[in-house]
C-alpha cells in the first residue's frame, strides 16, 4: 500500500476511512468517498495516539498494519501458530486472558509466536482438551466461561518486574543491538541545513557502538550506512543475534524549530507495558539529561514495531531535535556525539548492575554547547 496522506484521494483512501469509522472515528461525510482531508487527519492522528504510533497523521505501513489489526476481534478467526504469525488485536485479547489466568503467553504485543502458542496449549491441557493450539470456538467459549480479571496488572508484566529487580550482571560481554534508524532508502527528517536523521543516527549509532566496546559490550549495528532494512528485518536480526538488549537511535523532528530535548521510548499500551524496558529507558533518559545538559523530554510508552517485535529489553532513544538549529549544529559535532554515547553506555551499566553501578553525573558535568 502506497504511503497515504492529506490531499491524497481514491479507492485506498476509502478504505482506511471506513476502517477508522468502524473503530469510532468521526469523519465529515463529504470527505468519505475517499478524499484524504482535514477530519481524516484528525481521525488517523487520534489513531495513532491511540495505539502509540507516531502522530504525524500520515497513513505508512506502520500505521496501516495497525489499522488492519484493529480490526480483528477475539473469534472473529481460528488462531494458532503458523508463519507469518497472526497479529491483531484478537490475539492480544486471547494474550491478555491467558495471562491473566496464570498462563504465560509472554508480552502482550498482538503476535501470535511460539509462547502464546505453550500458553494456549497449557490451557487447554488444564480444562481436558486435546491440546492441539488451536485458537476455535470452543476454546474461547472456555476462556470466556473462566471470566479472567482483565483489569488487573498483566503476570507478563509481574514477571518481567521480578526479573528486572533480580538483574545482576555486567554490561561486559554483553551482546547489544544497535539500530540507527532509517537508511537511504528512508532519509527521515532533515536539518535545517540539510543535515539528514538517518546519517545523524548512523554517526551516533558508530560512537556508541565504540563506547560499548571500549567497556568490554559486543556491539551489533543492525544496518549499515548504506542499507535500509525494514523494521521488521530489524527486529528480526536483533532477535536472531542473542541480543541482551535493544537500543535503536532516531532523531526528533516538529515544525516549530524551537522544539527541543531528550526523550526516550520504550514498548508499551493502554493495557500492558515492558518492565524492562521501562527501566532501561529511564535509566538512559536520566544519563542523556543530566550529562549533557539538554531539555528532558521524558520517557513514553509506544508501539514502534522495533519495540514490539524485539524479544529483548529495547528502548528507542531520540537524543534530540534535528529541527532545532542549535542541537542541529550539536549533532555535527564529535565531542556531542561522544557524550550521548557515553551517556546511553552509562544508561546500560546501570540497566545490567543496578546494585553496583554508581549515580550519574550531574547537570553542568558536561555542559550543553
Amino acid at each position: 500500500m502506497r504511503t497515504i496522506k492529506q490531499g491524497d484521494g481514491g479507492a485506498d483512501v476509502q478504505d482506511v476511512q471506513q476502517r477508522l469509522v468502524v473503530l469510532g472515528a468521526s469523519i465529515e461525510p463529504f470527505e468519505l468517498g475517499g478524499t484524504f482531508g482535514g477530519s481524516t487527519v484528525a481521525a488517523v492522528r487520534g489513531f495513532q495516539q491511540q495505539r502509540g504510533l507516531l502522530v504525524d497523521g500520515i497513513v505508512g505501513p506502520e500505521t496501516w498494519a495497525e489499522l488492519v489489526e484493529a480490526g480483528f476481534g477475539l473469534g472473529d478467526r481460528t488462531l494458532y501458530l503458523r508463519q507469518p504469525f497472526f497479529r491483531g488485536d484478537d490475539v492480544r485479547a486471547l494474550q491478555r486472558r491467558l495471562n491473566a489466568l496464570g498462563f504465560d503467553a509472554g508480552r502482550e504485543d498482538g503476535i501470535f509466536g511460539s509462547r502464546c502458542d505453550r500458553a494456549i496449549r497449557e490451557f487447554q491441557r488444564n480444562i481436558g482438551r486435546d491440546a492441539d493450539g488451536i485458537v476455535g470456538p470452543e476454546t474461547i467459549l472456555a476462556l470466556e466461561r473462566l471470566r479472567p480479571q482483565l483489569d488487573a496488572v498483566s503476570g507478563s508484566m509481574v514477571r518481567e518486574a521480578e526479573a528486572v529487580s533480580r538483574l545482576a550482571a555486567s554490561l561486559a560481554g554483553a551482546r547489544v543491538a544497535i539500530d540507527p534508524g532509517h537508511g537511504p532508502a528512508d532519509p527521515g527528517t532533515l536539518g535545517p541545513t540539510g543535515l539528514r536523521e538517518e546519517d545523524a543516527a548512523y554517526r551516533l549509532a558508530m560512537a556508541f557502538a565504540d563506547e560499548l566496546r571500549r567497556r568490554g559490550a559486543e556491539p551489533d549495528v543492525l544496518r549499515g550506512a548504506e542499507e535500509s532494512p525494514t523494521p521488521s528485518e530489524r527486529a528480526q536480526l536483533a532477535n536472531e543475534g542473542g541480543a541482551e538488549v535493544c537500543v535503536a537511535i532516531h532523531l526528533n523532528g516538529h515544525p516549530d524549530p524551537g522544539a527541543e530535548g531528550a526523550t526516550c521510548f520504550y514498548f508499551g499500551t493502554q493495557h500492558t507495558a515492558s518492565p524492562a524496558g521501562q527501566r532501561l529507558a529511564e535509566l538512559i533518559q536520566e544519563e542523556l539529561v543530566t550529562r549533557t545538559g539538554l531539555m528532558d523530554g521524558r520517557i513514553h510508552p509506544m508501539t514502534f514495531t522495533i519495540l514490539r517485535e524485539t524479544q529483548m529489553p529495547a528502548v528507542q532513544v531520540e537524543p534530540c531535535f534535528i529541527t532545532n538549529p542549535k542541537e542541529e549544529r550539536l549533532l555535527q559535532e564529535d565531542g556531542f556525539r561522544a557524550d550521548v554515547a557515553v551517556a546511553m553506555a552509562e544508561g546500560l551499566e546501570r540497566f545490567f548492575n543496578p546494585r553496583g553501578h554508581r549515580e550519574p553525573a550531574r547537570a553542568g558535568a558536561s555542559p550543553l554547547r
